[in-house]
């Protein structure tokens, strides 16, 4: 296991040496796709801790967080809690409506089929995910759902911000998860 994200919750989570591109103390302004991301990842270290899979999400409005939240499937019981699911409910709670206009969703893996449906079910303008995921994808993977110019709504999709890191941490989780049995 890579010692840049511990299984173990107090155990530091970068290096000086990293080159991921990712440490919380160092990220960009504000306005840039590497900070938001590396926030959306600093919730899936949190999920960690929560013996959930560790995928984060926030949403940002006219350059601020309204929306924070990461996957809580195992808590909640509930096969809909995906982080992006969850961000989206905060989200249109915070601006008091279900069109999520002039906002970003940042999310550290590319969304299922669906959180793919309810990005475009709130009329979110724009996605940026970190890693790939090949199995499950409806992005750019298997499906290009938020382009798909049947259906009324399309997103724009930036992919591969903070990739490494954002896939680093879901693969050593499952490492784990193998190593001590578990599903």
């Amino acid at each position: 296991m890579s010692s840049e994200f511990s299984m173990n919750p107090n155990s530091p989570r970068t290096r000086s040496d990293d080159q991921s591109g990712f440490a919380p103390s160092a990220l960009p302004d504000t306005d840039s796709d590497a900070y938001w991301m590396g926030r959306a990842l600093e919730m899936a270290i949190e999920a960690v801790t929560a013996d959930e899979v560790p995928v984060g999400a926030v949403i940002v409005r006219d350059g601020a967080l309204i929306a924070a939240a990461n996957n809580q499937r195992e808590m909640l019981k509930d096969p809909t809690a995906h982080a992006e699911m969850l961000a989206i409910t905060q989200a249109a709670s915070s601006v008091d409506d279900w069109r999520l206009e002039n906002t970003t969703l940042y999310v550290t893996l590319e969304p299922c089929l669906m959180c793919a449906g309810a990005i475009l079910q709130s009329r979110i303008p724009r996605l940026v995910f970190g890693a790939s995921d090949p199995k499950g994808g409806a992005v750019t993977s298997l499906y290009q759902t938020l382009g798909d110019s049947r259906l009324n709504h399309q997103s724009v999709v930036t992919g591969g911000v903070l990739a490494d890191p954002c896939g680093r941490i879901l693969t050593e989780f499952f490492a784990t998860k193998r190593a001590q049995g578990k599903k």
